[in-house]
């Protein structure tokens, strides 16, 4: 990443204000002053309406019952119990968001509340870790945050804001936050854990350790390492990496100072939408629901890379996020009430993301009819059968190959505080670089439709001429155009002063915030260019070399131009008793667009209409905070108006729209005895209002959008023994805008139980999908085709776990 004397004055702030901790002076000894980001145990059982809300929290002292925040909270134990196989399958557990985890460890399209996930990602939602964004933005193509994100034994809990008060606490987040705490070695314990699949191929552990250096330091280690096939067997070693974090904490009568470290680097496959029928049911030789795209017989592909040099790509890579990132914080009570709250986080971030998919799916003989011509020849390419006829149904596949050269991100959030009796008052500050430089070099393949290492397929002309070279049937994507080489070198800076304040008025809690976000973007991109080019070196142009898609280094166009946006959230909560609290808000937030800008919105000199540069979200609220003896229930009526500007990929197409989601969400917990239990429901009526470029669409429900979603965790506990069922369910909703092809609702049954064999050691199994259940997320196509071959993603089937922990 560039290195910038903006870039250098974060770091000058951040040492700065750690090491100026030794000449505060102390007024009182704060035992709330580590709050920020310690492990922090639920105050009561249930929804935990009595804890102090750290992330997002405008006041510290402020607890859940007494806001106007919708807020919850999953602990390591309850993510644990509910037999996750992915990151972004945790969120399914959150109320009110939508996370369509059936991409592999990263790659879900996340949403929440009705605002849309028109293209992938989450574009509405920040992730973060320890209060700080993983990116900037959520939904880089190719580059969505949770692929940069794993939960580990490292982690403590998430807390999670919902609705409109995300929209100034961070900057392009307008429907939520959902933040990693990590462990920080409050207690000193540690655990090591280890997880072997039943029926698949994975072995993982993990690790962790914390406690006191001395009486006023401690820190907190661990992390994870796995190798194995994965969910979904790619007929080789699709998983292998590891992830180390660790922090030290110094304590001073007043506050703290923290520095912190990750390492990741991992590989996993990345599972795009598969061929299958409408219902869901499999095709001949492809189990929907078990089998991959990945294939054997396609490791490698060659290609142009971004400098125009003839590179590899290497199939197995998937997934591959390489992150280092250095952190410091420090939060200190000074004078006259005054508190200081800094964040600092310098990320390098890079990998690949190289993938199938499947741009095509119909007989050999048309496909091949329509490459080479009436007559063609399809022959068996590789493996045991090659040179033999090959008639039955296949796949035209492009290679989703990226390379992620930069996604680094330089951070600072300063926030100062200060208690005006019964008022508290904050001003804050945020500063952010965001690199996004990456090249798309896609190359196109024919492959027999098979979901056990199917074999490449070649093309021959009725006169024999070769149309494909070892099932190559292209460098480049001529099928849709020869979009889609592409390079990207953009950088974006963002400065957002925010400010809120909260008063206290006997049953009354008034909350409000304001924000201003200004944005830069500069830098270039460059599309595709054809020419010949001897690819494999044999001296000989062949006929796939005649046109070779390379980057056009020498006509990129400009990027320069900035954007700016308000965000405020005025919100209040009345306590009619100690059990009983009903709050309002009203809010309106923003998110900047970034790289899905490039090839169409900008103009030649590197501007963007304003109206293109900025979606907007308009929220209300109004909800209820209530216990009723162990049932507690948190309700919150919704309305959200979202603009938005996107650009699809996979489909080329931008999309110019207006959208209005109404609802209710509810969250409950209950508790009798040794049984647990927690669940939550939301209902969602949305449509979209205006479409500037497809008006046809105008009244239909978006995308993928259930009237409803839901989920359960029961949990009875024994004296060495805890069994339990996690639910995760949605109704019916639309493949496409058109809502036309329509998915059947269903549900995910999880089970889980562990015993202890002796003192803090515990073996435990869970089983994921326990009915085999076919759930489809999403479709490329919005109607059925002529053979009635769609290309879906469907939840995995079922799979086992077993796993041994030790906790010391």
């Amino acid at each position: 990443m560039k290195k910038t004397p903006f870039s250098r004055s974060y770091l000058a702030l951040a040492i700065g204000l750690a090491f100026s901790a030794n000449v505060l002076h102390a007024q009182q000894n704060n035992t709330e002053a580590d709050a920020a980001n310690t492990e922090q145990p639920e105050a009561t059982t249930g929804l935990g309406f009595e804890r102090i809300l750290v992330t997002g929290a405008v006041s510290r002292n402020q607890t859940v019952m007494q806001s106007s925040v919708s807020v919850s909270t999953l602990t390591f134990d309850d993510i644990d119990a509910s037999a996750p196989r992915s990151t972004a399958e945790i969120f399914r557990m959150l109320p009110g968001v939508r996370s369509e985890s059936t991409g592999g460890e990263g790659n879900a399209n996340i949403a929440v509340r009705g605002l849309p996930v028109a293209a992938g990602g989450a574009k509405f939602l920040t992730l973060q870790e320890d209060g700080l964004p993983v990116l900037q933005f959520g939904d880089i193509a190719f580059g969505n945050a949770d692929i940069f994100v794993r939960a580990d034994a490292t982690l403590s809990r998430l807390d999670v804001i919902r609705g409109g008060s995300a929209s100034t606490l961070a900057s392009n987040s307008p429907g939520g936050v959902i933040n990693f705490i990590s462990k920080t070695g409050v207690e000193n314990a540690g655990s090591i854990a280890l997880t072997t699949g039943l029926n698949y191929d994975q072995f993982r552990t993990d690790f962790e350790y914390g406690g006191d250096i001395n009486a006023d330091t401690r820190f907190h280690f661990g992390g994870f390492i796995r190798q194995g096939e994965g969910i979904r067997d790619p007929g080789y070693q699709g998983e292998r990496g590891y992830q180390l974090k660790a922090n030290i904490t110094k304590e001073f009568d007043t506050g703290y100072v923290r520095i912190y470290g990750k390492h990741l680097n991992d590989r996993v496959a990345s599972y795009m939408p598969m061929p299958m029928f409408a219902d869901g049911s499999s095709v001949p030789g492809y189990d929907s629901q078990k089998d991959t795209l990945q294939s054997v017989y396609l490791s490698q592909t060659v290609r142009l890379n971004g400098e125009n040099q003839i590179s590899r790509g290497d199939l197995r890579n998937g997934m591959n996020p390489e992150v280092n990132s250095f952190g410091v914080e420090a939060l200190f009570d000074l004078d006259d009430n005054w508190s200081i709250d800094n964040r600092f986080r310098i990320s390098s971030v890079s990998g690949n993301f190289i993938t199938l998919f499947p741009a095509e799916v119909d007989s050999s003989q048309s496909i091949a009819n329509s490459i080479a011509g009436d007559g063609a020849i399809v022959r068996y390419a590789v493996g045991p059968q090659a040179g033999e006829l090959y008639n039955a149904n296949a796949m035209r596949v492009h290679t989703f190959d990226v390379e992620i050269n930069d996604f680094g991100s330089i951070v600072n959030d300063l926030k100062l505080s200060r208690s005006f009796g019964d008022v508290n008052v904050s001003l804050g500050y945020y500063l952010a670089d965001q690199s996004i430089n990456m090249s798309w070099l896609w190359n196109s393949y024919f492959m027999a439709l098979k979901g056990d290492n199917a074999e490449l397929l070649d093309v021959y002309a009725a006169n024999g001429a070769a149309y494909s070279e070892q099932g190559l049937l292209a460098y480049g994507v001529p099928f849709w155009g020869n979009c889609c080489q592409r390079n990207y070198n953009t950088d974006y800076s963002i400065k957002a002063p925010y400010a809120s304040a909260s008063w206290g008025l006997g049953d009354w809690s008034l909350e409000a915030s304001v924000r201003r976000d200004i944005g830069k973007a500069r830098g270039s991109y460059a599309g595709a260019v054809q020419s010949s080019r001897d690819m494999n070196g044999d001296g000989i142009i062949s006929l796939v070399e005649q046109s070779v898609s390379g980057i056009d280094l020498g006509n990129p166009q400009l990027v320069n131009y900035d954007w700016g946006y308000n965000s405020y959230s005025v919100g209040a909560n009345y306590q009619y008793s100690r059990d009983w609290a009903m709050f309002g808000r009203v809010s309106k937030g923003g998110r900047a667009n970034a790289d899905r800008l490039l090839f169409g919105k900008v103009n030649a000199d590197g501007s963007v209409a304003k109206e293109d540069a900025i979606d907007q979200v308009k929220q209300y609220e109004l909800g209820s905070k209530s216990r009723h003896g162990n049932l507690n229930l948190f309700a919150t009526l919704f309305f959200a108006e979202t603009d938005e500007q996107n650009f699809e990929a996979t489909t080329q197409q931008f999309f110019d729209r207006v959208y209005k989601a109404k609802g209710i969400e509810l969250e409950s917990s209950y508790r009798i005895g040794d049984f647990d239990l927690r669940g939550s429901v939301t209902w969602t009526d949305a449509e979209i209002s205006k479409d500037a470029l497809n008006p046809d669409v105008v009244g239909n429900k978006p995308r993928r959008q259930a009237d409803f979603i839901y989920n359960l965790l029961a949990r009875y506990t024994m004296d060495n023994a805890q069994v339990g069922v996690s639910l995760v369910g949605t109704s019916a909703s639309y493949a496409q805008d058109n809502n036309d092809l329509k998915f059947s609702g269903y549900t995910q049954v999880n089970v889980f139980a562990n015993y202890e064999l002796a003192q803090n050691l515990t073996v435990s199994v869970n089983i994921n999908n326990l009915f085999d259940t076919i759930g489809i997320t999403e479709a490329e196509q919005g109607s059925v085709p002529a053979n009635g071959i769609i290309t879906a993603r469907t939840i995995n089937g079922r799979t086992a776990s077993l796993g041994l922990r030790y906790q010391f």
